[in-house]
C-alpha cells in the first residue's frame, strides 16, 4: 500500500544572485511500513523535499498524495528529526520528551508515566530530572528520538539525525532507531550522506540528481539482517554500497579521492 506519493514537485528560491532551482519535477512513493533513504549530492535539495512533506514549504508546482488524498502537507501528522537534537535547555529530560503531548493537550500525569516507560525502554531512566547539557551527544539524540516517537506520528523525517555523532554512538543509535521502528511499526524517510548508514538502515534508497533534483535511480535492498553490525556483514552490503557510490559519481578506489 502507498502511504505518500511525491508527484512532479518543484521548487525553486530567489536570492540576491538570482533564482535557483532546487527540484526539477520530484516523483517518488513511500509505502506504508517502508524505511527510505534519501541520498544525493551536496546542496541538492533533500532537507527541502522534507520540508515540503511537512508543511513547512510550499512547492511552487506538483502534490503530495497521502493515503489516497490530495494534502498540501503532512503538518501535525510527521516526526521530525534533525541533526541538532533541539533540546531545550531549561527542561529536564522528562519534560523534553512529554513537551509533544502537552502541546496536544495530553493531561500532565498520562504525559509524564508514558515518558517514563519510553526513557526506561530505551536505557534513559534515572536521567528523567538532568538537564540536557549533562548528556552526552548520544544520549540527547536518543531524548530526541524518543520526544518524536512518543505523539505517535503517521510518518518519521529523519534528516541526518546521528551525522554529529563518533561511529560507535551512531551504531548504537541505528541499533536503537531499528528497534523503535519495529515495535512502533512506522514508517521513515531518512535523509543522509552516508551511503553505508544507507545502505544497513532501509529497505529502498532513493538517489536523487544534482540541482534541479530529480529521482536518478532506486535501489532495492535486499540484506538477510536489518541490524546496524549484522547488515554491513551481510556478503551483499559491498555491493550495494559501490553501486550507490556510482551513482553519485564517488570514487572508492584506494588512492582515489572522494
Amino acid at each position: 500500500m502507498t502511504k505518500l506519493s511525491v508527484r512532479d514537485v518543484r521548487k525553486s528560491f530567489t536570492g540576491k544572485s538570482g533564482r535557483t532551482d532546487v527540484l526539477g519535477g520530484l516523483t517518488f512513493d513511500i509505502r506504508d511500513g517502508d524505511f527510505v533513504s534519501i541520498i544525493g549530492p551536496s546542496g541538492c535539495g533533500k532537507s527541502t523535499v522534507f520540508n515540503i512533506i511537512a508543511g513547512l514549504l510550499e512547492p511552487d508546482s506538483g502534490s503530495l498524495v497521502y493515503e489516497g488524498a490530495l494534502v498540501e502537507g503532512l503538518r501535525g501528522r510527521v516526526g521530525y528529526m534533525m541533526q541538532k537534537d533541539l533540546l531545550l535547555p531549561w527542561r529536564t529530560v522528562l519534560d523534553n520528551v512529554v513537551l509533544g503531548l502537552e502541546l496536544r493537550g495530553v493531561p500532565r500525569k498520562i504525559a509524564v508515566e508514558e515518558a517514563r516507560e519510553h526513557l526506561s525502554t530505551y536505557g534513559l531512566a534515572g536521567f528523567e530530572d538532568s538537564y540536557p547539557q549533562a548528556l552526552s551527544g548520544g544520549m540527547r539524540q536518543r531524548v530526541a528520538l524518543i520526544r518524536t516517537l512518543i505523539v505517535n506520528p503517521d510518518l518519521l523525517l529523519l534528516d541526518e539525525p546521528f551525522s554529529a555523532l563518533d561511529y560507535q554512538t551512531r551504531l548504537y543509535l541505528e541499533g536503537v532507531l531499528m528497534e523503535a521502528v519495529e515495535n512502533f511499526r512506522k514508517t521513515v524517510v531518512l535523509v543522509t550522506h552516508d551511503i553505508d548508514e544507507a545502505v544497513a538502515l532501509s529497505k529502498r534508497v532513493i538517489v536523487l540528481s544534482g540541482r534541479p533534483a530529480g529521482v536518478k535511480a532506486i535501489y532495492d535492498i535486499e540484506l538477510a539482517e536489518r541490524t546496524p553490525i549484522g547488515a554491513r556483514s551481510d556478503p551483499r552490503f559491498a555491493g550495494y554500497f559501490h553501486a550507490l557510490c556510482g551513482e553519485l559519481d564517488i570514487q572508492t578506489k584506494r588512492g582515489e579521492a572522494a
